[in-house]
């Protein structure tokens, strides 16, 4: 077959462009991605072979070879795995299917230094070979497959893809080093990088040099060693091999279970947040191994979804070797694995969380929406996660506090614990449902993640004080003790007979716009608000469920009058004498309600003509 031009998906020209004009930001970072792909080539294969022995034909032992050519000025990472058909070399390097690729190509544009450390996180760690070679081959035959292929590339648009006869197994990655770039081609060079970044790759990386072939890394699982034997230094850079990620872990978790189970796990959790940890699919990304030979990383059975946040390995020795992703669906034994990696890692974060220099706000402010979904999902778990989550509340400015310390701060009468949600933290504050709690000095906790909607209602109560929403149901706060200032400083109400007679003309004129209207116990500086009926929806998450096509539209809420508030007191007298010429001004109360909560309008058209009309008599 001849030689065949293709051009690059579009995000890849652009990620390519990036990649090639950040040459000055750590460069040798192109030899870790490079050697990482190589292994995991190798232990795909490796998972592969236990059901089809004939794949291993011809080759030794798995390996990943570093070899030079000085006078070519070429460096050639190989590998004998599972190596790519001519279609996945298209899909593989021509392609990415990813959406992380715009999330990668977002976060560099926002970096000033252009730092693309973190290439490998977003799956698209082959492309910073281009950050020290101006022409990429790679020379690959896959694992059963009678043909080989060779791609080439010099990054500028497009590649070319033609048949090689005599390629090997597995994948050869020749980078022919720009100008300036000689220094890794030195033997001394490659070794202090495979030494800094890969040397907890658990097959040889081997270097050959006149001749001879020499292992540079320790090439020995890092999981299976004593703690007492790995540095801080190694424990980092295995973090950056398996979460593909730059920062430091925030926290790191190895040990071995012994007993009726055994198992060894090398768990960190990251300082910063991983770009898919919101994605639907909500996947782990914990390695699974058996006796260490790879198995999956994708055992959605390994741990829960909301400890998505970790990266790492286990490695079971009770598993069956040839265990397949079906079986482990319903494993007993991945069951149990399950349960003491969730309690070991819930332990680890409520000892960092009371340490003095456990810098618990980092781990928080990037994972805390997660970890709260096991609230939700984790029935036997969740006093232990209730009690290490953190809230911002209306009484502190960025102070986190849990709901111990909230329980500690209650107010004399005060039989609930109160929580508001929304979407931001500043309108939140300025919410007129939290007028009275305020008065009366309640503090009410400021809940702005999107499962904050749903665990108060999951969990009821914590240590018997009820949740209870400040925007949904009545608010009698008779029982909370005031200080004495707050009850001299209430304003005079309108009287009852006023008062009953703007509801009644509010009632007629809003007709099924809204549920029931009142007076308000919550309101102290806002005319109106609208809340949620007992046991309705509210009113937040039926924003959040319209916005993601579900719902049924809105439902009618009630509407709550302010008797203290000047314009209410106006509009109560004007009601004794004649309801029925308030409609205008009840419907502009409605929308003024509305607006505070985020919402249009009602009838915009209606809104701007009875505003204006409102306007003109004014003046």
């Amino acid at each position: 077959m001849a030689e065949e031009k293709l051009s690059f998906q579009a995000e890849v020209a652009k990620l390519l462009d990036i990649v090639v004009h950040s040459l000055y930001s750590n460069k040798e970072i192109f030899l870790r991605e490079l050697i990482s792909n190589a292994s995991d080539a190798c232990d795909k294969l490796r998972y592969q072979a236990l059901t089809d022995a004939s794949l291993l034909q011809g080759e030794g032992e798995f390996k990943i070879r570093l070899v030079t050519d000085k006078e070519k000025r070429t460096l050639s990472i190989i590998d004998n795995g599972i190596g790519m058909s001519r279609a996945e070399l298209v899909e593989n390097l021509g392609t990415i299917a990813k959406s992380g690729t715009a999330a990668f190509i977002d976060s560099v544009k926002k970096d000033a230094k252009g730092d693309v450390s973190q290439i490998g996180q977003f799956g698209v760690g082959f492309y910073s070979a281009f950050m020290v070679a101006d022409q990429v081959e790679v020379v690959t035959k896959k694992a059963g497959e009678e043909h080989g292929w060779i791609w080439r590339s010099d990054g500028k648009g497009e590649f070319t893809i033609a048949e090689a006869p005599d390629a090997k197994r597995g994948a050869e990655i020749r980078l022919h080093l720009r100008d300036g770039e000689d220094e890794f081609l030195d033997p001394y060079r490659l070794r202090n990088i495979v030494k800094t970044y890969s040397d907890h790759i658990a097959l040889p990386v081997t270097l050959e040099e006149d001749g001879k072939e020499e292992t540079i890394n320790s090439a020995s699982a890092l999981w299976t060693r004593s703690k007492s034997e790995i540095t801080p230094e190694q424990y980092q850079e295995f973090y950056h091999h398996v979460a593909h990620a730059f920062d430091e872990p925030w926290a790191t978790l190895h040990y071995k279970a012994e007993g009726a189970i055994e198992y060894t796990s090398l768990l960190f959790i990251p300082k910063s947040k991983p770009f898919d940890l919101f994605n639907p699919e909500r996947k782990q990304h914990v390695k699974l191994y058996v006796n260490r030979v790879f198995i999956t990383d994708d055992a959605a059975e390994l741990l829960p979804p909301y400890m998505r946040f970790l990266r790492g390995v286990v490695d079971s020795h009770d598993l069956p070797l040839n265990v397949s992703r079906e079986m482990l669906q319903h494993n007993p034994i991945l069951a149990k694995i399950r349960s003491g990696l969730v309690k070991k890692v819930l332990a680890e974060i409520k000892r960092k969380s009371e340490a003095e220099d456990g810098d618990f706000a980092t781990f928080w402010e990037s994972f805390g929406a997660v970890l709260k979904e096991g609230l939700y999902e984790d029935f036997e778990r969740r006093t232990d996660i209730l009690d290490l989550c953190r809230f911002r509340t209306t009484t502190g400015g960025d102070e986190l506090v849990s709901l111990a310390t909230y329980l500690g701060r209650m107010k004399e009468g005060q039989d609930a614990v109160y929580y508001i949600t929304g979407d931001n933290l500043d309108r939140l504050k300025q919410s007129p449902q939290l007028e009275g709690f305020a008065a009366k000095g309640i503090e009410v906790l400021l809940l702005t993640d999107p499962i904050d909607e749903f665990w108060p209602t999951a969990i009821g109560t914590y240590q018997d004080k009820k949740l209870r929403s400040v925007a949904q149901g009545a608010a009698d706060l008779s029982a909370v003790k005031s200080d004495e200032k707050a009850e001299d400083d209430k304003k005079p109400a309108a009287d009852a007979a006023g008062l009953d007679a703007l509801i009644a003309a509010a009632k007629l004129a809003l007709g099924e716009a809204v549920k029931d209207v009142r007076g308000s116990d919550r309101l102290t500086e806002s005319p109106v608000c609208l809340v949620a009926d007992e046991g309705d929806m509210g009113i937040h998450l039926e924003r959040l469920l319209r916005q993601h096509q579900q719902g049924q539209g809105e439902a009618p809420r009630i509407l709550e009058l302010n008797p203290r508030h000047a314009l209410i007191r106006s509009l109560a007298e004007k009601a004794k004498a004649d309801g029925a010429a308030l409609s205008d001004q009840v419907w502009l109360l409605f929308d003024q309600a509305r607006i505070m909560e985020g919402e249009t309008p009602s009838d915009p058209q209606a809104f701007a003509r009875r505003l204006s009309a409102a306007l003109e008599k004014g003046l």
